[in-house]
């Protein structure tokens, strides 16, 4: 075994759950999951283990997974350079699928022993609109947990019942704590379950907004989906046989919001920023980060990349990433507290450049009808409002247009398919139907200084491709 190989350095049998996790997927495992690993490995705060719940077909595979490993797992840090950091993670200490057995995990949500639950259930899990931030009552699972008797199906089913019945035995709330890449990811998690409460019973829905704690989040680590090569390396590297191994990137960051409920681990001591505002943390993230993803999603995908470092490479996106932040993102964000918004841009190129972790475009582009609404146009809308221009925004959604007109790609599906089919549909008659989706887009199919400018964006790349089109938003021959 490798020497930058390092197993768990605590006894795991002396943990216990003190945290109920909804979507055990890779970033949780690389992030969240990582830094409890880090608190464990210093002796503290051994009853903050994790237990994993799952909730849809997939998580089948991760249920299978973990029982076959202890729960325990690979994570490997990929360097720039090629060199690797690998060690076990021991802090997930059991593994709950929904579906097998509702009644177990209603009982620990229920348990005093869990004081926080924490999601990591997609950008688009918490059911509300972009635009309006409305919970959406008609989702048909919101539908079925709601029916009189029904088994939860949906982290809303499960979570509010869980409330419920620490009201009703008078032990206090958990905390819910959002993982997850949206702007005020604590707030909105607030506004979802509390509709949600209210829809089943108006109390609960009052006394979950009046006790429990919603505190904000920014998260940050770039990883990608495990492929059979990945399992494949760390067999290979480190001689251990891993169903599923998470590899990331070596950059890690959490700034949270220091609001809880029942207390929370110190996570302080392991590197997460504890504050009392993340905003600006978390509209730097999302606006640079997150939106510059999307950037290279689709004119990446349509150059003919289709892994992140390698349209990282190519000068043209580099460009269009460069000012895309430099002139359109970074003006519309508050300073950040001890970060060089400019340096900040530059280390993402760096890290989106990073050959070794191998993240792919499709994983970017997925449920774009999603992402896009959250990670960039919240800029178009602030520079719209003030009467400026946001051209390098305009042609990452007319490539978006495109790439959902022609490309089939598995590995990029979007959860609401027919909303964006049908906006391909409008924009074959219209030069901006595609914008005429008020939940996605809002007004700005109204607005002409952005509509013009998608209008000419996706002109150009059916007139002449993709490298046309980025000629002449760039200046560039």
């Amino acid at each position: 075994m490798r020497p930058a190989y390092e197993p768990s350095r605590y006894d795991r049998s002396g943990l216990s759950v003190g945290i109920v996790h909804f979507g055990v997927g890779n970033f949780h495992r690389s992030h969240q999951a990582m830094y409890l690993d880090r608190l464990f490995e210093r002796g503290e705060d051994l009853d903050w283990a994790i237990c994993g719940v799952g909730l849809l077909p997939g998580d089948r595979r991760m249920r299978d997974a973990l029982a076959s490993q202890d729960t325990a797992y690979t994570l490997v840090e990929r360097r720039p350079d090629g060199s690797t950091d690998a060690r076990i993670i021991g802090s997930i200490v059991e593994y709950l699928f929904g579906p097998d057995d509702p009644e177990r995990v209603l009982e620990r949500l229920a348990d005093p022993a869990t004081r926080i639950v924490s999601l990591t259930i997609t950008e688009g899990g918490y059911n509300t609109s972009d635009i309006t931030g409305e919970f959406d009552e008609s989702n048909p699972g919101v539908r079925q947990d709601l029916r009189p008797g029904a088994a939860p199906g949906t982290a809303f089913g499960y979570v509010v019942e869980g409330l419920a019945r620490r009201r009703a035995r008078g032990i206090p709330p958990f905390t819910v704590m959002s993982c997850d890449n949206l702007p005020g990811n604590g707030d909105v998690a607030r506004k979802a379950f509390v509709a949600y409460a209210r829809l089943r019973d108006p109390g609960l829905g009052d006394w979950i907004d009046a006790t429990v704690a919603f505190p904000n989040g920014m998260v940050d680590r770039i990883t990608p989906v495990t492929t059979d090569a990945d399992r494949a390396f760390v067999a290979r590297e480190f001689a251990v046989e891993d169903a599923w191994p998470v590899l990331c990137e070596p950059f890690v960051q959490w700034v949270l919001e220091d609001d809880f409920t029942l207390g929370r681990p110190a996570f302080e001591h392991v590197g997460v920023q504890v504050v009392t505002d993340v905003t600006p943390y978390e509209l730097m993230k999302l606006r640079l980060l997150n939106a510059s993803h999307q950037a290279l999603a689709y004119p990446g995908y349509l150059l003919g990349h289709r892994l992140t470092h390698e349209a990282a490479a190519d000068p043209r996106l580099v460009e269009l990433l460069t000012r895309y932040m430099d002139e359109e993102a970074t003006p519309t964000l508050r300073p950040v507290p001890g970060i060089d918004l400019a340096a900040y841009g530059r280390s993402l190129l760096d890290r989106f450049a990073n050959p070794y972790v191998r993240d792919t475009l499709a994983r970017l582009a997925t449920d774009a009808s999603d992402r896009i609404p959250k990670f960039l146009l919240p800029v178009v809308h602030d520079r719209v409002r003030l009467g400026r221009p946001a051209p390098m925004a305009a042609l990452v959604v007319a490539g978006w247009a495109v790439f959902a007109a022609d490309v089939d790609e598995p590995g990029a599906p979007d959860r609401q398919r027919a909303a964006v089919a049908a906006a391909v549909r409008r924009q074959q008659a219209d030069p901006i139907g595609f914008l005429r989706d008020t939940d996605l887009f809002g007004d700005l199919a109204e607005r002409p200084t952005f509509a013009d400018a998608f209008a000419a964006s996706y002109r150009d790349i059916r007139a002449g491709g993709i490298t046309a089109a980025l000629a002449a938003r760039l200046g560039t021959s």
